[in-house]
């Protein structure tokens, strides 16, 4: 099932990554996809806010990973776009297995190495303003936690 979510401005995309960040749990992984500009790294600016981290947020494009440890819980912040091919040395899997949160922007880079269980977030630009967030939960968690949220 596919729940949608309106966004009209930069503070209602930080907000519902407040509030998805509010039923967080250990291990969580959230995939956003959209085109360039379309809010991934807001969303993930309001998830780390938070979440209580205090560094600023920036997207990962050339980093690969960016790791966050001064908030409830680790954050690791991943931009997968520049990826050709994953290799084992990438360690994805070792990120998936901390206790921490995975944010994946890009995903579809790196599609059949994403767990079963996780959180898709499709972001649709409508305007320069607007975006239609649709969410797909994988799993009884990620589900229980849209209906908590949305």
């Amino acid at each position: 099932m596919n729940y949608k979510f309106t966004s009209r401005s930069e503070e209602d995309t930080i907000e519902i990554a407040e509030n998805i960040e509010s039923e967080k749990f250990p291990g969580m992984v959230i995939c956003l996809n959209g085109e360039l500009g379309s809010g991934k790294t807001v969303f993930v600016k309001g998830f780390a806010k938070a979440l209580g981290i205090s560094e600023t947020i920036t997207s990962p494009t050339f980093s690969l990973v960016k790791e966050y440890y001064d908030g409830e819980m680790p954050l690791f912040h991943m931009d997968v776009y520049r990826l050709d091919e994953v290799s084992e040395d990438f360690g994805l899997d070792d990120y998936m297995n901390k206790d921490g949160i995975c944010i994946i922007e890009w995903p579809e880079m790196i599609d059949d190495q994403l767990p079963d269980e996780r959180l898709d977030i499709k972001f649709k630009v409508v305007d320069d303003n607007t975006r239609i967030l649709v969410f797909t939960p994988y799993g009884q968690m990620y589900e229980d936690l849209c209906e908590a949220v949305l």
